[in-house]
């Protein structure tokens, strides 16, 4: 798809200055360049520049979410907190929020600040890591719009719900388990219809409880439409744990509901009765562990070293080299990609230099050379 190499002070000046033209303030601007940016460091494509522009951009101008974010603590306790993030930029919400439950975290042992009415996050991986870079456990989720089906079920009732938990090790890389409770999620099969590459089989179930496979753009469309829906980890029915996944992804609904009188379900799916698109609303989680409140960060590090380093030595299967623990794969891809930049694939070259004329920046991309 010719994928240009963008070295990464252009993407993070651009992305930042392109934000700021669209109204986020800079420092805010700053915060939601550095989560974009950090899906691309660590190969989640899905995330990264590919959603800079129909992700946030557009929901600006469309007026579903509002660049200036109102962080509004509307109860707080010594270690617990609620928060009404007013449509505001999921980054910044994010952010903020875990930053708050590390400092509980660090003065009580434990921080827990529950968020209603966000917007689309960025990794939840992201947040973790602030944690684990804080010494701290971290734990984070958030729902989505709904296009997950329930086991059984073929109608999309919740989001693809990621359950993100970070824990600090002295690798060079802590343990960030960040995967969503679906298969796969809607930005991955966007980047798919980007590439031209056929949805995985059993990742998508249609209104019959057949499996939707073929052409990545048509199987996006019937999930938005509702003639199909994503399926949870175990895929379909119960033959290969379906029900684990569908019960992680509500218990993930649940958290992201219930303590902060959250949105959920269908009233997420961003269109009022009328289909008019309205704000995403969407409810998030962060949960802080300070590892110094129990027997300390460096006995905490090495020991979690020491089991990925056990589980990293065990037996392989014939053909495979090496096994991974969370995490490390990200670790390899940024070691790769430090000096080379960020990789834009053709349809996301067209977007950023369009995003630039409209703002008038003066930037010249590689691929325009």
């Amino acid at each position: 798809m010719g994928k240009v190499f963008l070295d990464w002070k252009t993407a993070y000046d651009f992305i930042t200055d392109a934000f700021v033209g669209y109204g986020v303030p800079r420092e805010d601007a700053k915060i939601c360049t550095d989560v974009l940016l950090e899906s691309d460091k660590r190969g989640i494509e899905s995330h990264g520049c590919n959603r800079f522009k129909p992700m946030y951009i557009d929901r600006i101008v469309d007026g579903i979410q509002k660049p200036v974010t109102n962080y509004e603590i509307i109860k707080e306790t010594e270690t617990t907190a609620v928060v009404d993030g007013h449509d505001g930029m999921g980054q910044v919400i994010g952010y903020k929020s875990m930053a708050l439950a590390i400092k509980k975290a660090k003065k009580y042992g434990m921080g827990m600040v529950v968020v209603r009415n966000s917007c689309h996050y960025g990794i939840a991986g992201y947040y973790a890591t602030m944690a684990t870079k804080a010494g701290c456990i971290g734990i984070t989720g958030t729902n989505a719009r709904p296009s997950v089906a329930p086991t059984f079920g073929v109608e999309g009732m919740f989001g693809t719900n990621p359950l993100t938990i970070g824990i600090p090790t002295d690798e060079p890389f802590d343990f960030i388990l960040d995967c969503a409770t679906s298969i796969t999620q809607n930005g991955k099969i966007e980047y798919y219809e980007r590439i031209g590459e056929d949805v995985h089989p059993g990742t998508v179930v249609g209104l019959d409880g057949k499996p939707v496979e073929g052409d990545a753009g048509v199987a996006l469309k019937k999930i938005r439409s509702g003639e199909a829906a994503l399926t949870t980890l175990g895929g379909i029915g119960e033959a290969l744990g379906g029900y684990k996944g569908f019960g992680y992804a509500l218990a993930v609904e649940l958290l992201s509901s219930v303590l902060q009188d959250g949105w959920y379900g269908k009233d997420l799916k961003g269109k009022d009765k009328d289909g008019n698109k309205t704000s995403p609303r969407l409810g998030h989680f962060f949960i802080a562990i300070d590892t110094n409140h129990f027997l300390g960060e460096e006995l905490c590090r090495k020991k979690g070293g020491d089991i990925i380093r056990a589980i990293r030595a065990s037996k392989k299967a014939p053909g495979e080299e090496r096994i991974y623990s969370a995490g490390e794969k990200e670790y390899l891809v940024w070691q790769d990609r430090k000096d080379k930049g960020v990789p834009v694939s053709e349809p996301v070259q067209k977007e950023m230099s369009a995003v630039r004329d409209t703002l008038k920046l003066n930037y010249v991309f590689p691929w325009e050379k």
